[in-house]
């Protein structure tokens, strides 16, 4: 079992400047706006580490395609996926049904002058691949570890650990991190050249993802106060 990767986040512009990287292969070959684009895995890497939801993408055995929002974790060259070991996203998923998952973080709204030139400010990485069944008991309880952590770090000490009937009912799916690819958009608005003299206001609002206070549950007995990691949470290059 790798050890976790510690998330150490990379801001737009590092990105953007990244020194290239050649695709793994032309599925993830970079068409348009080739500029945004990284192959970069430090790149790479900081995005899925940030990100708190991932999409995942498959086709069931009768061709039909779904996309699903799960939690996911990233475990060295390992993104690890889970669900209920009956659902038919684990089942194909585990199967070693090619897969697509994707992430993305938004950094601002970019208005521009003209309606069409509208955009975002984001980071995405797109991953394709096969998944893996992941069997073995301490690789699973090692990887449902990885998610929790990375939801909230330091969390796990403090928690039930999972039962053996908890383990049988959920299935993991381990991704290798071999074809992927990042694409970030940076800047201000890039009108047509007649457009800049159009009386609108154009620009970038910033958007961040931010903690509010902690919520404390109804049942919890008085007397236990919310440790640091609740108290002061806060997501790898947020605010």
């Amino acid at each position: 079992m790798t050890d976790i990767a510690k998330s150490s986040a990379i801001p737009p512009s590092a990105a953007r400047d990244a020194a290239p990287a050649p695709p793994a292969s032309d599925r993830v070959r970079l068409r348009r706006r080739r500029e945004r684009g990284s192959h970069e895995r430090e790149v790479i890497d900081a995005i899925l580490d940030e990100a708190l939801i991932a999409h995942l993408g498959f086709a069931d055995e009768h061709g039909q395609p779904f996309v699903v929002p799960t939690l996911h974790a990233r475990c060295g060259n390992l993104i690890y996926v889970h669900g209920a070991a009956g659902g038919r996203a684990l089942r194909v998923l585990t199967s070693g049904a090619p897969v697509c998952l994707t992430v993305s973080l938004i950094d601002g709204l970019v208005l521009a002058r003209s309606a069409m030139h509208h955009s975002a400010q984001y980071r995405s990485v797109m991953l394709l691949g096969k998944a893996r069944n992941v069997e073995d008991r301490a690789e699973k309880l090692a990887a449902f570890e990885a998610i929790v952590e990375h939801i909230v770090p330091g969390r796990w000490p403090d928690v039930r650990p999972p039962t053996e009937n908890e383990l049988r009912a959920t299935a993991l799916g381990a991704i290798p991190i071999e074809e992927a690819s990042a694409k970030i958009r940076t800047g201000p608005p890039v009108d047509d050249e007649q457009d800049y003299a159009v009386a609108a206001w154009a620009g970038v609002i910033p958007m961040q993802t931010r903690a509010g206070a902690p919520e404390p549950d109804p049942l919890l007995p008085p007397g236990v106060e919310p440790p640091s990691y609740v108290s002061c949470y806060r997501r790898p290059g947020g605010p």
